[in-house]
């Protein structure tokens, strides 16, 4: 966001300081201080979070000249971090940035362009070029930016919508790691999700993809998880409370139980089909079993995980190994085998087997598709990248234990952070263009 005429652009100063006025720093666009994430809030108007972290940009209570605008914690229920974007001039991105609950103030640079120079709230008018900023896209640098991956194609998504806008969220609820006033993580249910939501975590990047953002920090969904999430969690009652959630109606079983019991279910059998770029992982721990893994899709059980679909980057390498981990339902024991599909970073057991880089491995940044389909007894997971298969692999449940009508099943897909020993400001980004799952017997 580089103001009109200078070399100058909207800065938040290195790292994540709660206070921190915004100041001009000369114009880079792989600056990740520069770099800034627009969360929409419907009706024109946006709030803008500093990359990488959770604050945003806030004018202060109420509007009067010199203002200072800072970074506080975001909070999308707070007018003080909304902005109405203004165009200035027709048929460019330069924009004026008037404070939502005091329309008669905006974001103002002050006169000239210096290093460190402050900016605050002065009384809106257009034709003031102090208040005249040109937006540039920053998603396609090498710092990941707000979303986007590299060889993205056109997935027809609206960077001005929230993400229920572009994906179909009806059939999800979606977890963040900010305490609900019980010690748990907040949900967010199907109507609300679907009508406009978006937050710090969870929000659509400036090409239209679906962001998931969790730091390593935060609150988990129960006491026997130890790990954080921003993760969306099937419900195919599609907003109807009278079913509840564990409810069979509300959850799919695979074709391999009795046929008399499966139109009890919402749907059998099932794809999760999803195309996406992992942006950031952690990168700060010594633990190589924890350091840079994240779950990105999943089917779960009642009680265990038939699938967990990992992405696993070290931070010396270039490339993320991509792997499964199969586990049996509780009731046959609950053991675990694990599978590589890109690189071979894992044992059948689980144990690291390898910290190389792998060649055929995905990129930060680079975008590939993920499909997980189940047929009976069957459960394959695929990856590609621009319609070509990359890998592939099929396992036989039949000795798994999920063929009785008492386990129901439902997609997961975001981020499930697999890191607790990185520091507390280190985190996972994900960008999501494309999410649609698929029943038997369902017809949302």
């Amino acid at each position: 966001m580089q103001k009109m005429e200078t070399g100058y652009s909207i800065d938040g100063n290195g790292g994540a300081v709660q206070g921190q006025q915004l100041y001009l720093w000369t114009t880079k666009t792989t600056n990740v201080n520069q770099n800034w994430v627009q969360i929409s809030h419907g009706s024109g108007y946006y709030s803008y979070k500093k990359e990488g972290t959770s604050l945003c940009w806030d004018g202060g209570t109420g509007g009067a000249k010199r203002q200072a605008v800072t970074l506080e914690v975001c909070d999308s229920s707070n007018y003080d971090q909304h902005w109405k974007k203004v165009k200035v001039t027709s048929g460019t991105e330069i924009y004026r940035f008037e404070k939502r609950n005091a329309p008669g103030f905006s974001i103002d640079g002050n006169g000239g362009a210096a290093l460190r120079q402050s900016l605050y709230l002065w009384t809106s008018s257009s034709g003031n070029i102090n208040q005249q900023w040109e937006l540039t896209r920053t998603d396609d640098t090498s710092s990941g930016g707000s979303g986007g991956g590299s060889g993205s194609g056109d997935h027809n998504l609206d960077a001005s919508k929230a993400p229920s806008g572009n994906f179909d969220l009806l059939d999800w609820y979606l977890s963040i790691p900010v305490d609900e006033g019980d010690g748990y993580a907040t949900s967010i249910k199907e109507v609300e999700l679907a009508a406009s939501y978006e937050d710090s975590y969870f929000y659509t990047g400036s090409d239209g993809g679906m962001v998931f953002y969790t730091p390593v920090k935060g609150v988990t969904t129960s006491s026997g998880t130890k790990y954080v999430r921003t993760e969306l969690r099937e419900m195919l009652r599609r907003g109807d409370t009278s079913y509840s959630t564990s409810g069979k109606d509300n959850n799919w079983a695979f074709s391999s139980i009795p046929s008399s019991s499966q139109s009890a279910f919402g749907g059998i059998d099932g794809v999760l089909d999803a195309t996406l770029a992992v942006n950031h992982v952690t990168t700060t721990s010594s633990n190589n079993e924890q350091v840079g893994r994240i779950v990105i899709g999943q089917i779960h059980a009642e009680g265990n995980e038939p699938i967990r679909l990992y992405y696993h980057k070290l931070p010396g390498n270039n490339n993320g190994a991509i792997y499964f981990a199969h586990e049996t339902s509780k009731s046959d024991g609950g053991n675990e085998t694990w599978y590589n599909l890109l690189g071979s970073m894992v044992s059948s057991n689980g144990d690291l087997n390898s910290t190389s880089n792998p060649s055929n491995g995905i990129a930060l940044n680079e975008e590939f598709s993920y499909t997980i389909t189940v047929n009976g007894d069957s459960l394959t997971a695929k990856i590609s990248q621009n319609g070509s298969q990359l890998a592939s692999k099929t396992i036989n449940m039949s000795g798994s234990g999920y063929d009785d009508s008492s386990n129901y099943m439902y997609f997961k897909a975001g981020i499930y952070l697999q890191d607790n020993s990185s520091n507390d400001s280190d985190y996972a980004k994900v960008t999501f263009y494309k999410l649609t799952n698929t029943h038997d017997n369902y017809n949302p």
